[in-house]
């Protein structure tokens, strides 16, 4: 088989954490042949889509005392790069981190030309329906009271109502500019209009969830299954769970209650071709949906002694 994956440098990937890489390393380890690119290395040509492509090979991390160790030169390119039609590939990873930027969102229109018979994961169409924090509105019956708007009075009268919120910019990623704010707040007016940059861009805002203090946790789904979970908790004064600002991961179940929000997200990721998610749960509320690039498979192989990665590229290869 061989893989395509469209990420940032690579050199600026930690092999330790990022879960392109745990996938990349278990296609080399099943005897696949990965090649790498970069968004702004993809063209269309005769109308369809074409990479600059690399092959790159991998020496895998080792868990030593709990940990991942990795080689100082833990990956080398082989090849030269070469414009290839990317339906010469079985699949196709778009990995490239977030925010979904301009360039961003025009790689996914030239993914759109990759022919059908290659597997192009997240799908391209789907990635840009499904807004990391909006998407989750579709399921309404497992999120927590969650407004988006960027009128201040609107804001007002929410925190007013439930005492606490969380705002959130509806482009962020790894909790960048997620701020707490409460009934009362002295800096309300500036918060809202930082956040909001002056009432031109809409936010959410969600209820405050104290059981937030106890963790934030990530579910895996592959194809709409759930396959593993972490647990993210805020450490010090810091009130946010990501794993980006500090947050401490722990080992942790799949409650009753999280596989019913599982369900009921489940058939759309799969219509809409969302194959590899990562689902944001608090205190049995779903807080969003990560589409784009979601981590977290280092974290529950290291703790659970699996290979989320050998099973993502299992199910690609027969698919």
């Amino acid at each position: 088989m061989k893989l395509a994956f469209i990420i940032d440098p690579i050199k600026s990937l930690d092999p330790t954490h990022d879960s392109t890489v745990a996938m990349m390393e278990a296609a080399h380890i099943l005897g696949y042949d990965v090649y790498i690119t970069e968004v702004h290395q993809l063209s269309v040509i005769q109308g369809e889509a074409h990479a600059l492509l690399q092959k790159v090979e991998f020496e895998p991390v080792k868990l030593i005392n709990g940990l991942w160790v990795a080689e100082e030169h833990w990956f080398q390119l082989i090849s030269q790069p070469i414009l290839t039609n990317l339906g010469a590939m079985n699949a196709v990873f778009m990995r490239k981190d977030p925010p979904v930027t301009v360039p961003y969102l025009y790689a996914t229109y030239i993914l759109d030309l990759v022919p059908k018979n290659t597997l192009v994961v997240n799908n391209p169409h789907g990635i840009r329906s499904a807004n990391e924090k909006m998407y989750a509105l579709q399921f309404l019956s497992v999120i927590p009271d969650t407004i988006v708007t960027q009128s201040k009075d609107v804001i007002r009268e929410f925190i007013d109502d439930k005492k606490a919120g969380v705002i959130k910019p509806l482009g962020g990623k790894a909790g960048e500019g997620i701020l707490f704010l409460q009934e009362g707040d002295r800096n309300f007016n500036s918060l809202i209009e930082i956040s909001t940059k002056q009432g031109q861009e809409p936010v959410m805002v969600q209820e405050y969830l104290p059981a937030a203090k106890e963790g934030d946790k990530r579910i895996i789904l592959l194809n709409g299954v759930a396959i593993g979970a972490i647990n993210r908790v805020p450490t010090g004064k810091e009130f946010r769970g990501n794993m980006a600002v500090g947050g401490r991961v722990e080992k942790v179940e799949i409650t009753k209650r999280e596989q019913e929000i599982c369900a009921a997200v489940a058939p759309k990721l799969v219509e809409n071709g969302l194959y590899f998610v990562g689902l944001d749960v608090i205190g049995g509320y779903l807080t969003e949906v990560n589409v784009t690039s979601p981590t977290g498979i280092r974290e529950v192989d290291r703790l659970n002694n699996v290979s989320l990665g050998k099973q993502v590229i299992e199910w690609v290869s027969n698919n």
